[in-house]
C-alpha cells in the first residue's frame, strides 16, 4: 500500500535528526501492511494518515519555527479529514419537512 505521505513525513524526519521516529513510521506502516484485504486501503490509509498527523503535532511543538513542519501536517490533517469522512455514518433525519 503507497500513502505517499508517508516518505514525505520520513524525510523531515531524518532532516530534523529525529531517527527514533523513523522507526516508529516503519513499524507502524509495516504493522498495517496486509490489513487492506480485511479493511480495505482507504481505511488502512486513514489509520496511517492519522499516525502521521499524530507525530507532526509533536514536531509542531518541538519546531514551532519549521515551515515544512507545518505545511506537511496541513496536507496530511485534510487528506485524512477527507479519506475520514468516507468512513461516517451519514446522519439520520430526525423531521422530515
Amino acid at each position: 500500500m503507497e500513502v505517499p505521505e508517508v516518505n514525505e513525513v520520513e524525510a523531515l524526519l531524518e532532516r530534523l535528526g529525529e531517527d527514533e521516529l523513523i522507526g516508529r513510521v516503519k513499524s507502524f506502516v509495516r504493522m498495517n501492511e496486509g490489513l487492506e484485504a480485511k479493511r480495505g486501503e482507504d481505511f488502512i490509509a486513514v489509520s496511517i494518515l492519522g499516525f502521521l498527523e499524530g507525530i507532526l503535532t509533536v514536531l509542531r511543538e518541538r519546531y514551532p519555527e519549521d515551515g515544512e513542519v507545518k505545511a506537511l501536517y496541513e496536507r496530511v490533517r485534510t487528506r485524512r479529514e477527507e479519506l475520514d469522512e468516507q468512513f461516517r455514518k451519514p446522519g439520520i433525519p430526525l423531521f422530515e419537512e
